[in-house]
């Protein structure tokens, strides 16, 4: 078969039997490639368990399986012909025969564990959980979120601050600057290796070259002499003497005390008259015949000479000061970080959980200890053969190091089984690492790079070096744009040039420069006083961009088409433009977002909104917190306008201003007196209110979500977007319940003091435009880009702790920085713009076949802005002047736009049916059956119960119990553990428990245990089935079937089963769902027989303890449910 160019270099990269680095161009298909190779490492034979793949995120990973499991898939249907062909085009050897190859989608769906496509952190926890012990951690080791983090660092330091060590968080907080204390914490425990490491007390004084045992109180009491200060205090009287500033400067040294020791409010004092500031052409140099004015320094020449020498020494001594107060603030925030991270790891290994860092880390040292390493790579190396590492470019060093590990041993050809083949395969572009602030390690390519090829060499397999040149997304304009923007200095931080080629060399694209929209010369008018004090004027620069945006995008709907290929052919038609057709890529989420998307919906054009929301920013939320903090206290009158105002209750400003205006206390007694005015909204306060005391958090919003319709009210007034808040605001609910005692007021600060984030997912927009930052869009594209964030930015280094090869320094304010500091700022910004061009690379390889750059405010030039470097890049490239929105710009074009045929636009996607319009059916009417007593509502399980979360497990484990516990007892001892294997391997349940013979054994123990023999008389009823009219709840009819019955003389007992892993230490402990139940079950017993006295009791399989419930106890609890 004869492949071109672009398709052959494609084959030769995925074939299995060579290990490969593959440096493969923005939209050249690596991920096609991926999956070639390990369909050809199946077809060769190797099975789907000996290869891991290793992806950046979790959706690469699902991606790249679902196309996996497609192809698979189709190969098992396809004909004969059809099948060969395709494995010809994949590059397989003739003698691969389509039997195997059909066989391969079962094979893979039946490998145990699924085939191995995971990011490195899902790959580092299976292998922690795999060898807990070697790894020292709990083998039910949970992954801690950032939310998590957070509060856990918190609970250290306010532990510090209660104890013995409470003079180093004083001390950090005395320096320390103002606001949230965490992002610092979180730093430290980012670093925490640095810490538990031995200090080296003379490592930081060489660093900051001043001598070793030197203070900052030791300097100050050496930095001026007697006559020096004498000097000041002369130059005080002089300065009166002369005008205005002399005067000023006087005014600053009578402040002095002169004759006290020096310190650094002296010093500072000194230094700001005598240097020039940060801003001068020489920054804080000595203003030598510079100060005081003329006319004083020629008045007295001799006090002018000992001045200037007295300057220039103040000058050379900041460089000491500097250092000196930067080497005690970081030794200030090393005493605090050596406490502070050991408690903090005790308490995370004390709670079984582990951060994402931590998967890294403990996996990297699991593989590198002498006393386990060798077995553990033993027990894996017989397991991966291949290793595949996707996104390459952003891993980082502790990655990499356990990436090397694993491949070491088949690197040296020294594994557990030499005479199979193993490849590595590794495949990225430096010149897409834009994740650095996770950890991405773009030089670490290269490095690695080297470092196989020798090891490989060396084995004596040899490492291939392939790269994937042609694009087969973007047009030829888009490349050819690409490549002439990048050149020169503007090609720093990219790596090595590699050329783009079009695979599509016939599609016609274009690239468009739009004039920078300049900043207003005049300030708006005064506005009315009434409007947010925070809200952009209608001359901002980013407001015009963002409408000329919109309104361009309605243009083009209007008028323009864009190329569409007909097949494979190479010929293109073209259709009409769509909403779906549009991203506009932001390098932050800057006012700059909110206006694009304001404009675009102001438009009436269809939006997806924003990529990422904070959920407790979500209009949505809001209005449910709002409802939240009124239950939890009434005299919260903002609260409640607020929630009589959200879309809950739908009032109107009216009717809340003739309810609120001339109230003579608190707003809710007024509602309260007034219910008879306002009977839909009292109903639901007042279901609220009662069950605010009782039900969890999340069943309270899901309450006020469902039963009060609140979901459809809030979706029907903010839109189908709201609906990612409403859930995400239920999983912070779950979340909470899973670490704290669930509890409204608990709850509420938690979702205060949260800044959670989730992300939406982009690929499912549809045909809505798209709306996000370059970093979410990495892997995505579309026909047209805008690119409206490309003005000039200031560069803000986010780091507070510096590393100075391994020792962290806390870098303080800029202008408190020592030179070996500033120098490392330089570094990290460096590293930062470095960064910034690679990220407007991946901004620009996502169009397809139009490129729109805009900007708002000022682009400066050169490399100043994206801006600046775009329109550089253009003229080099030849563009043309062409009118844009706001006056003339650039366009470089390629092939004829209005090409072939003019088609239809998308297909609308197809509207969902119209719903029945079925007759309404009253709610209690609508339940005819009876109800059973474990249906009345309630919590069943304890909070942070992990039976609440098994589903399936869980259902199937409480049933089997069951069927063991109701045959068993009737059975003699020596055959129950027979029969009870064959119940079990009878039951349909059992396919969803990994061990059901410890579900045997429980059983065995508890019908044998002696405290239990009550429960298992052989007078005993099993699963007994009652009914009962119960008027407790208005004469409804319950049916339920209780495990184990005695009837006796004068009593009756009820015993039920509970499989719960938590089990309460006190009845009054018992889940309030279970409480309900037993109430039920008493009432019933009581009505069916009367006169007796009926008991109930709760057997706790998990403890095989037996637990009797007080009756005033349950019948509280029913009596809660007739409420509900």
């Amino acid at each position: 078969m004869i492949r071109d160019a672009a398709t052959e270099r494609q084959v030769q990269a995925a074939d299995p039997a060579n290990s490969t680095w593959l440096s493969a161009n923005a939209g050249s298909g690596k991920t096609r490639v991926l999956t070639d190779r390990v369909a050809r490492l199946l077809l060769d034979g190797t099975d789907p368990q000996n290869i891991l793949c290793l992806t950046y995120t979790k959706a690469a990973a699902s991606e790249m399986q679902n196309r996996l499991f497609r192809r698979l898939g189709e190969w098992a249907m396809m004909e004969d012909r059809a099948l060969r062909d395709a494995l010809e085009r994949l590059g397989t050897p003739q003698a691969i025969s389509l039997r195997s190859a059909r066989t391969l989608f079962a094979r893979a769906i039946e490998t145990p564990g699924g085939l191995r496509i995971q990011t490195i952190h899902s790959f580092c926890a299976g292998l922690l959980r795999r060898f807990p012990l070697e790894a020292r951690v709990s083998p039910q080791f949970t992954e801690m979120e950032d939310r998590a983090a957070q509060l856990l660092r918190a609970e250290v330091v306010d532990a510090m601050s209660e104890g013995p060590e409470r003079h180093l968080v004083d001390a950090l907080a005395l320096i320390a600057p103002e606001g949230d204390l965490d992002p610092l914490l979180a730093e430290i425990a980012a670093r925490r290796e640095s810490y538990l490491a031995a200090p080296d007390p003379d490592a930081m004084a060489q660093w900051f070259d001043v001598p070793r045992g030197m203070t900052l109180r030791d300097y100050y009491e050496i930095c001026l002499d007697p006559d020096e200060l004498e000097l000041v205090a002369a130059l005080r009287r002089h300065l009166r003497r002369g005008g205005k500033s002399d005067a000023t400067a006087a005014d600053k040294l009578d402040a002095l005390n002169l004759d006290a020791t020096p310190d650094g409010d002296m010093l500072g004092v000194l230094e700001n008259l005598f240097l020039f500031g940060a801003s001068a052409a020489a920054p804080f140099a000595a203003k030598i015949d510079k100060f005081p004015t003329k006319a004083l320094r020629e008045a007295d020449p001799a006090l002018t000479e000992r001045l200037n020498d007295l300057m220039a020494k103040i000058a050379e001594g900041r460089a000491t000061r500097l250092a000196l107060a930067a080497m005690e603030r970081t030794r200030t925030l090393d005493a605090f970080a050596r406490v502070f991270v050991p408690a903090y790891e005790t308490r995370k290994l004390l709670r079984g959980m582990l951060d994402f860092d931590d998967l890294i880390a403990k996996a990297r040292q699991l593989l590198t200890d002498p006393a386990v390493a060798q077995w553990v790579l033993f027990r894996l190396d017989g397991g991966i053969d291949h290793i595949l590492v996707d996104e390459a470019q952003d891993t980082s060093p502790s990655q990499w190091a356990v990436i090397e590990r694993l491949a070491q041993e088949f690197a040296s050809g020294e594994g557990a089984q030499p005479e199979r083949n193993r490849t590595i395969f590794v495949v990225g572009d430096k010149k897409q690492s834009i994740y650095s602030f996770q950890g991405a390690d773009p030089e670490g390519f290269d490095r690695m790079q080297e470092h196989f090829r020798t090891r490989l060499e060396a084995a004596g397999s040899g490492l291939n070096r392939l790269d994937l040149e042609h694009s087969f997304r973007s047009s030829e304009a888009i490349l050819r744009a690409v490549d002439a923007t990048f050149v020169g200095p503007h090609r720093e931080g990219l790596g090595q040039e590699v050329p783009h080629r079009a695979f599509k060399d016939r599609m016609p694209g274009r690239v468009d420069l739009w004039p920078p929209v300049e900043k207003p010369e005049t300030e708006e008018e005064e506005v009315d006083w009434t409007a947010p004090v925070d809200r952009i004027g209608e001359t901002d620069p980013s407001v015009v961009l963002a409408r000329r945006i919109a309104d361009e995008i309605v243009r083009m709907k209007a008028e323009e088409t864009i190329p569409v290929e007909r097949g494979h052919s190479g010929v293109y038609d073209r259709r009409p433009v769509s909403e779906g057709d549009v991203l506009i890529l932001v390098q932050r989420r800057s006012p700059l977002f909110s206006e694009i998307i304001r404009a675009c919906k102001a438009r009436g054009l269809n939006v997806a909104g924003a990529d990422r929301l904070k959920v407790g920013g979500e209009l949505a939320v809001k209005d449910i917190a709002a409802f939240l903090r009124f239950l939890a206290l009434p005299e919260d009158d903002l609260s409640l306008a607020c929630a009589l105002r959200s879309p809950l209750l739908g009032w109107d400003e009216r009717a809340l201003y003739a309810l609120a205006q001339g109230r003579p206390g608190h707003l809710w007694p007024r509602l309260r007196d007034a219910r008879e005015r306002y009977p839909e909204t009292m109903a639901v306060i007042d279901d609220m209110r009662r069950q605010a005391d009782f039900l969890r958090p999340y069943d309270l919003i899901n309450r006020l979500l469902v039963r009060h319709d609140g979901r459809r009210r809030l979706l029907a007034r903010l839109g189908p977007e709201a609906e990612d808040g409403i859930d995400a605001l239920l999983s912070q609910a779950l979340g909470y319940e899973q670490t704290e005692v669930p509890g409204l007021t608990g709850f509420l600060e938690w979702m205060e003091t949260d800044d959670l984030e989730i992300k939406r997912q982009a690929e499912a927009a549809g045909d809505r435009l798209r709306v996000m930052s370059v970093h979410g869009a990495k892997g995505l594209e579309a026909p047209i880009v805008f690119l409206p964030d490309t003005a000039k930015r200031r560069v803000d280094v986010r780091e507070k702790l510096y590393d100075a090869g391994g020792m962290p320094l806390w870098a303080g304010a800029k202008d408190d920085m020592p030179e070996p500091l500033l120098d490392l700022r330089d570094g990290l910004i460096d590293k930062q713009e470095r960064e910034r061009r690679r990220l407007l690379y991946v901004a620009m390889t996502r169009a397809e076949s139009w490129l729109i750059t805009c900007a708002a405010g000022d682009v400066g030039t050169g490399g100043d802005s994206w801006h600046a470097m775009v329109a550089e890049g253009l003229r080099g490239a030849g563009a043309e002047t062409a009118p844009m929105p706001g006056g003339d710009g650039l366009r470089y074009a390629h092939a004829d736009w209005a090409c072939g045929d003019l088609l239809p636009g998308r297909a609308a996607a197809a509207a969902l049916p119209a719903a029945p319009d079925y007759p309404a059916v009253d709610a209690w009417e609508a339940a005819t059956g009876p109800l059973s007593p474990s249906d009345l509502g309630g919590a069943k399980v304890l909070p942070g119960d992990a039976e609440e979360g098994d589903g399936e497990a869980a259902r199937a484990r409480g049933t089997l119990m069951h069927l063991l516990l109701e045959h068993l007892p009737a059975l003699p001892p020596e055959d129950r553990e027979a029969q009870g294997r064959r119940l079990i391997e009878n039951a349909a349940e059992a396919a969803d428990l990994d061990d059901p013979e410890t579900l045997l054994e429980d059983a065995l123990r508890l019908v044998a245990a002696p405290g239990l023999a009550e429960a298992f008389r052989a007078d005993a009823l099993a699963e007994a089935g009652i009914t009962a009219d119960l008027p407790e709840l208005g004469h409804r009819r319950l049916h339920g079937a209780i495990d184990r019955l005695l009837i006796e003389e004068d009593r009756v007992l009820a015993i039920d089963f509970k499989t719960n892993r938590l089990v309460p230490e006190r009845p009054e402990d018992t889940p309030e769902g279970i409480l309900r139940q037993m109430g039920a079950y008493a009432a019933m017993l009581a009505r069916l027989w009367p006169g007796r006295r009926v008991e109930t009791a709760v057997l706790w399989t998990a403890q095989a303890r037996l637990m009797p419930l007080p009756g005033p106890l349950i019948t509280a609890a029913l009596s809660r449910a007739a409420l509900a």
